[in-house]
């Protein structure tokens, strides 16, 4: 039985980086929710940091919902 440690490494990098990627995502929406809830306890608004969460929310779900599909094909 052969390993082939070059595509092994190929497989390890891209899904390291597709995981701080997709956690760093995700903790841009969080921290753009908490932002405009901080605004809104103020009496002010922040329409951006809001549309920015939903944004990074968005991306999340298409990488996730992308990755399942590769995985269902």
């Amino acid at each position: 039985m052969d390993i082939d440690w070059a595509a092994l490494g190929s497989v390890f990098g891209v899904s390291l980086v597709a995981t701080v990627a997709l956690v760093g995502l995700f903790t841009l929406g969080v921290q753009g929710l908490s932002k405009q809830e901080a605004a809104a306890a103020e009496g002010g608004s922040a329409p951006l940091a809001r549309t920015g969460a939903y944004v990074c929310f968005a991306l999340c779900t298409a990488a996730v919902a992308y990755g399942i599909s590769l995985i269902v094909a």
